[in-house]
């Protein structure tokens, strides 16, 4: 066993013991290389990628072209460390999606929330719901939009008739800025509100996402008791 082999072995053993709340951000990746760069000092490439990108999250949001500009950042390396925000998007959806009621605007924020984990275009879903706001599904319905003003009013409309659903639950996000509506989302919920509403389903919330928080339309007003029975 070499001195690079004992490293990485005690590098494992310490996360496994302790996970990594004491480790910084170059351990970190440092440990996360070790199984794709097997024959190299993943320190000096895990300094490389933060003095290249600036930050942890920057090097995981990083495409895998920029990451392979890396010395030392090959496919595999570049290939694993998109995989991580992409599984942790993954894991979290998961979860949400046991909550499969959706009763009021605080479960339905967290049901949203995880869709949009390390998401870089703005992304419109759209949730159809039962009577009881249990979820029958949720479909993204836009990609890469500018706002939720240019989605399509027929494409939901169809999706919630396909899906024999009693109420809806639209959610979009703000890739720059803040949680919060603008004129353009209010027109467009309204738009869609009564869209639905003449096919006999109701709009009960349009959840607006930015980072880790969001905002409930219908609890800023604008869908007075959507949630009701």
């Amino acid at each position: 066993m070499g001195v690079h082999d004992g490293h990485r072995q005690r590098m494992k053993q310490r996360f496994l013991e302790h996970g990594l709340d004491n480790f910084n951000d170059i351990n970190a990746l440092e440990l996360l290389l070790f199984y794709a760069l097997p024959r190299c000092d993943t320190n000096v490439v895990a300094h490389r990628l933060l003095d290249s990108f600036g930050s942890f999250p920057a090097v995981l949001e990083a495409s895998a072209q920029e990451l392979e500009k890396v010395e030392g950042v090959g496919e595999s390396a570049a290939v694993l460390l998109r995989l991580v925000p992409q599984m942790s998007r993954r894991y979290m959806t998961a979860k949400a999606e046991s909550m499969d009621v959706l009763s009021d605007s605080a479960t339905a924020g967290s049901y949203f929330l995880p869709r949009y984990m390390y998401e870089q275009d703005e992304v419109v879903y759209l949730a159809c719901l039962d009577s009881v706001h249990r979820v029958i599904c949720c479909r993204e319905i836009g990609r890469g939009v500018v706002n939720a003003a240019e989605v399509s009013v027929r494409k939901i409309v169809e999706l919630a008739l396909q899906q024999n659903s009693a109420a809806a639950i639209l959610s979009h996000n703000h890739i720059n800025g803040l949680a919060l509506p603008s004129r353009e989302d209010e027109m467009t919920t309204r738009k869609i509100s009564s869209a639905l509403s003449l096919v006999g389903i109701k709009l009960v919330d349009h959840i607006i996402v930015a980072g880790d928080e969001f905002v409930s339309m219908a609890d800023s007003g604008l869908l007075n008791g959507a949630f009701d029975a």
